[in-house]
């Protein structure tokens, strides 16, 4: 489990296909504190680190993960936003995160407000965001400002648009979504009605 507080941001150093999945290998500050068989968040992605090097850890994205982010066009040099599961006794100072991406989203519009960034997402399906609740943009926790039938827009503090990869983002570009857990259950619930 992740709260979508980054971390660190990480760069991808190396790119290697086998089969149907894609080995992405990444250069981040924590990477000698790292294990293997370790979970870590890449832009909101849960991959396991299966291979550790003196200057870089390795984790394999399979082709279900691949056909439901945005990694199957990263490229050598990309950017990523990490976090580290959260530890038992760690505070929850974002939301509850999985890191099981639901779709992909879209940039619509981006605002400079002098200060602030404000941000507008487009995405497919039903409508799983509520003003004043929680999602989660390529690993980040933000709270939704609006929310209309597929998309919502998010206010962006300068701290989290200087240490996350949002300050690269172009109109049109993709980002990995993630929706409330919890509001994914209350959709299920009314559903069934």
């Amino acid at each position: 489990m992740f709260t979508g507080i980054i971390e660190t941001t990480g760069k991808i150093v190396n790119l290697e296909k086998t089969e149907e999945n894609l080995n992405i290998s990444i250069q981040a500050p924590f990477f000698q504190e790292l294990k293997i068989d370790q979970s870590i968040a890449h832009d909101g992605v849960c991959l396991t680190v299966i291979d550790l090097q003196p200057d870089f850890y390795t984790v394999t994205a399979i082709a279900e993960t691949l056909k439901k982010t945005r990694f199957r066009e990263l490229k050598i040099g990309e950017i990523l936003n990490l976090e580290r599961c959260v530890k038992v006794s760690d505070r929850l100072d974002g939301h509850i995160v999985q890191g099981h991406t639901d779709q992909i989203g879209t940039l619509k519009s981006i605002e400079n407000q002098k200060g602030s960034w404000f941000l507008t997402f487009q995405y497919k399906g039903s409508n799983l965001t509520v003003e004043k609740g929680s999602i989660c943009v390529n690993g980040i926790s933000l709270t939704v400002v609006n929310s209309r039938d597929n998309e919502f827009s998010v206010a962006v503090i300068p701290y989290t648009w200087e240490h996350t990869n949002l300050k690269f983002l172009q109109l049109r570009g993709e980002v990995n979504l993630e929706f409330d857990i919890i509001g994914k259950y209350v959709q299920k619930m009314m559903d069934r009605k």
